[in-house]
């Protein structure tokens, strides 16, 4: 519980980047209201695809799993970014889906969570790793990667 707690913490404190406009949980993100506009959708998310159930993984890893996740996102609007704190930063994509696809989709990559933005509303944080407690016992072997998209 310690470590959730923890995670919790550093999630909250960390600010998520798409392109140069910023967000924050629990702070409206005008900028990214108006990309979501252009965009012409209500919502979206901030997905990582490196990193799995926040565990450090080696760089070219945690790469790939960053191109497999714009590979999917090729037929849908989104812009390259990073989020993060202090000394633990990662890739992100900001991405105009709502946030139960958004949702799915993270979990493909097996992360613990997501920032979801809806136009005018606060940045909000969607934590969902507890589902997965028997997955982040197992070994991830980087040299093999993950198999998450296929």
């Amino acid at each position: 519980m310690k470590h959730r707690v923890k995670l919790e913490r550093d999630y909250r404190a960390s600010c998520y980047l798409a392109g140069k406009d910023v967000a924050r949980i629990g702070r409206r993100a005008p900028a990214l209201d108006a990309l979501l506009q252009r965009w012409h959708v209500p919502e979206g998310v901030f997905i990582a695809a490196g990193n799995p159930f926040s565990r450090r993984m080696p760089a070219g890893w945690n790469a790939r799993r960053h191109a497999a996740l714009r590979e999917r996102l090729r037929r849908l609007s989104y812009v390259e970014g990073k989020g993060g704190a202090k000394r633990w930063w990662e890739a992100h994509c900001f991405i105009g889906i709502c946030a139960a696809r958004g949702k799915r989709l993270a979990r493909l990559f097996r992360q613990n969570a997501m920032v979801a933005l809806r136009r005018g509303a606060k940045a909000r944080l969607k934590y969902f790793q507890a589902k997965w407690n028997h997955l982040a016992t197992r070994k991830i072997r980087p040299e093999k990667g993950l198999v998450c998209c296929p």
